[in-house]
């Protein structure tokens, strides 16, 4: 049984969405959590799933220590010997910070029992939110109360061959960057697709951004020091458009070609999502970039079925794809991965 968590607003997506992926699957409603079901993972792609928990059992454990002791039956012999393994641990249950305080303090005992018995497991501990790679190891533990919840054991190298659905964020949260000076909010949305991905733009890279004003997108590439190309009917901010590193070209976004292969297409244009959805699949198919953070925005719920044709499409002409309803994003997803 695998366990999918859901924010709360997109419940109902995410259970479409997995109705759609595995017709005849029974779903298990976890209340306030998301859905448990037994669905072949290998390829599945869930735009509305915040965090998957793979292979996940219901835990009642009566005391901190004995959530501690079960973390550590769960492992022992299972991980690879001094190889990283991660420990993502969290409440999802009441308010304040009880719940929290909860799980540090079974972090606590669980370090002191590694201490005692397993010091090879506690020396190859990591706390890091880095990509997965692939001799890593992940436990997911989500409290539901103080004493029930679920427990997700993925030995190396599950959790690399996964990384489309499990984030190597707990529970598939990422905190939004700030920066006053970008034009608008909308580069979170850049910046979260990267740090997902585990790559970014960098200097000396070429950058093509489709639907490019006010320059938000632009103005991320710029500040790492890549060159863009910036493709819109209006114009970026002033300074923006003063700067070496950008090249203005008042085009149609859906019609632009790049003269050469670019390090990345950024696309945050509004658009119906049928159109952004050709748009990639199209540059994909032509290998127009090496890698790409496309946003597929939608005006309403009755919309999000076409996502699966772009799941099947686009998958199959990447080296790595994913698919994301980001902590940045409203009613809209991102697309972003290695071609």
């Amino acid at each position: 049984m695998h366990l999918f968590l859901a924010d709360p607003d997109t419940a109902p997506f995410l259970a479409d969405e997995l109705r759609r992926a595995a017709p005849g699957s029974a779903l298990r409603d976890i209340d306030g959590l998301g859905f448990a079901a037994d669905v072949n993972l290998d390829g599945l792609l869930l735009a509305f799933a915040r965090q998957t928990l793979p292979d996940a059992v219901e835990v009642h454990a009566a005391s901190i220590n004995a959530w501690a002791d079960r973390i550590i039956e769960s492992v022992a012999g299972i991980f690879p010997d001094d190889q990283p393994w991660r420990l993502h641990l969290w409440p999802q249950y009441g308010e304040g910070k009880a719940g929290q305080n909860r799980c540090e303090l079974i972090r606590a005992s669980l370090m002191e029992r590694l201490k005692k018995r397993r010091r090879h497991m506690l020396r190859s501990l990591v706390d890091t939110d880095a990509v997965f790679d692939c001799h890593t190891s992940l436990v997911q533990g989500v409290l539901t109360s103080p004493e029930t919840g679920w427990l997700s054991v993925a030995p190396a190298p599950r959790a690399y061959a996964l990384r489309s659905l499990i984030s190597s964020f707990p529970r598939g949260e990422v905190p939004l960057a700030d920066d006053k000076s970008a034009p608008s909010r909308a580069f979170t949305k850049l910046v979260e697709s990267e740090q997902r991905l585990g790559r970014q733009i960098e200097r000396g890279q070429t950058c093509v951004d489709l639907g490019a004003s006010p320059g938000s997108w632009s103005y991320v590439a710029i500040q790492r020091g890549a060159s863009v190309i910036a493709v819109d009917r209006s114009e970026l901010r002033e300074d923006l458009m003063r700067n070496p590193r950008l090249h203005f070209e008042t085009a149609d976004a859906f019609k632009y070609r790049p003269p050469q292969t670019v390090d990345w297409l950024v696309c945050d244009v509004i658009a119906a999502p049928q159109r952004s959805i050709d748009l990639l699949i199209e540059w994909l198919r032509e290998k127009r970039m090496r890698n790409f953070i496309v946003t597929i925005k939608f005006k309403g719920h009755d919309e999000y079925p076409l996502l699966d044709v772009l799941k099947r499409e686009a998958q199959p002409l990447c080296a790595e794809f994913h698919l994301t309803r980001l902590c940045a994003n409203k009613n809209e997803v991102c697309a972003f991965g290695v071609v």
